[in-house]
């Protein structure tokens, strides 16, 4: 299996790091991962998914990872979008968009506002336009803790424990390592821009109104212990978009994939096989 990692410029000031594979003549998808996560969120879907066929972009968000950090620290939904739309005319086909989170608002809110086809199938990980304020405060008091980083792997890794208490402590360091870099003050941070904490991406009534214009199959994959999709939410946006399936993880909180990578990647490819990869050629060739 090839996989390369590369930049890919999206405007004069901003390069987006993305690791790539799979036939780039086959059904193309492109992984978004949330906020203060990295590409390697991804990292067991983009393989399951090349190897299933698809040509996969997986990217690290403006602000995140190795892509630039926005040199006037402007991390809104729409210069998100803007991000993602630039990619997206690189491709033949429009993409399947499968978005975590924040990702998942930046691909709701682009194809919802564009007025064309962008994309072949749309897979919101436990987002919705009406989340719960309780979990995005949580979510938010973890971001801002630890400004002077880490001592050693341990802590970081208690800092999750202490976050996520429901999923089972990792067995080596790797992993979240992949999120951590060591700074010139002797220290481990979280990898992500410290000015996205400043102005970050708010969600907006845009959502909902997004969720109105959507007319490619979507797809809601929803952690049943998440403090940010509640039921309520769900009925919303149901009635906002009936057409879109909802998948229930009953053991995952709002970070489904990390919590059960195994039944969420078989969703994941199960809905983009039955919605994507047996469209007509015609279908995928919608004119943006």
């Amino acid at each position: 299996m090839h996989i390369t990692s590369c930049l890919i410029r999206v405007s004069k000031h901003m390069r987006l790091a993305a690791d790539v594979g799979g036939d780039p003549s086959a059904p193309p998808v492109i992984l978004l991962h949330g906020g203060g996560q990295t590409r390697h969120s991804w990292g067991a879907l983009l393989r399951k998914l090349v190897a299933q066929g698809f040509h996969v972009i997986n990217l690290d968000a403006r602000g995140h990872g190795d892509s630039d950090w926005a040199a006037d620290g402007n991390y809104s939904f729409d210069e998100l979008a803007k991000d993602l739309e630039a990619i997206i005319a690189t491709l033949p086909v429009p993409p399947a968009l499968v978005g975590a989170s924040m990702g998942g608002s930046t691909a709701l809110q682009l194809v919802g506002e564009s007025g064309s086809a962008l994309a072949s199938a749309l897979v919101l990980v436990d987002i919705v336009p009406r989340i719960e304020p309780k979990g995005a405060s949580r979510i938010q008091a973890f971001m801002n803790g630890n400004p002077d980083g880490f001592a050693t792997v341990a802590d970081a890794i208690d800092a999750v424990a202490a976050y996520n208490p429901h999923r089972p402590r990792p067995e080596t360091s790797a992993g979240i390592m992949k999120n951590l870099r060591l700074r010139a003050d002797g220290r481990l941070h979280w990898h992500w821009d410290p000015n996205f904490l400043k102005r970050p991406p708010r969600p907006s009534g845009r959502l909902s109104a997004a969720c109105a214009h959507v007319r490619c199959p979507t797809l809601l994959i929803r952690g049943m212990r998440s403090d940010i999709v509640s039921d309520a939410g769900v009925a919303d946006f149901l009635s906002l978009l009936p057409s879109a399936e909802v998948f229930e993880v009953r053991s995952a909180g709002h970070m489904v994939a990390g919590d059960r990578n195994d039944v969420f990647n078989r969703a994941v490819v199960d809905f983009l096989h039955r919605k994507v990869a047996s469209l007509p050629s015609e279908r995928l060739s919608v004119q943006r």
